[in-house]
């Protein structure tokens, strides 16, 4: 498959997800037997059953209404792609893909994010998604132990711009 190929369906499959916020048009994008690991809290699925439960359920509709998602670097394989962003979203609501459990704290987060994505037979096969927990929950106020080598927005800030200086 083409390089600009992933690219195209790697984006019309985020457009699903956080645009337009279809859970069937999300899932066309996707293989019958595909899976998605939201690393830090083990949210997802697998296979499309699960992950319509999961997009139309925990995921899509959970969704704040000002997330946004900054591209910084993106590398392309024959099969796979890895995308490098910043997630950006005020916890206005319950999140129980990212956050299970945790009530609305009305903050903001700035996190970075990054998502290996492979292919197969021209959909996604899987997603493996990872982020600084650590950081999410100190910029929601739920770890605050000053002693911890741990870092809020600023680390989005970091890899937006090497020269940051908290």
């Amino acid at each position: 498959m083409p390089q600009l190929d992933l690219s195209r369906l790697w984006e019309e499959h985020t457009k699903h997800e956080f645009a337009t916020r279809d859970t069937e048009a999300t899932l066309a994008t996707m293989t019958e037997d595909a899976y998605v690991n939201h690393i830090p809290v083990m949210t997802g699925g697998r296979g499309k059953d699960e992950l319509r439960v999961f997009y139309s359920g925990l995921f899509i509709p959970c969704m704040p209404p000002d997330t946004k998602l900054t591209p910084i670097s993106r590398t392309v394989g024959n099969d796979q792609l890895v995308d490098e962003m910043i997630f950006s979203f005020t916890h206005s609501q319950e999140m129980p893909w990212m956050l299970p459990g945790v009530p609305p704290t009305q903050r903001r987060v700035e996190v970075p994010l990054v998502a290996i994505v492979h292919f197969r037979e021209g959909k996604l096969q899987h997603e493996h998604i990872y982020w600084d927990q650590a950081s999410v929950l100190k910029q929601l106020g739920l770890l605050t132990d000053e002693k911890l080598p741990v870092f809020g927005a600023e680390t989005a800030q970091k890899v937006v711009d090497p020269q940051f200086r908290s």
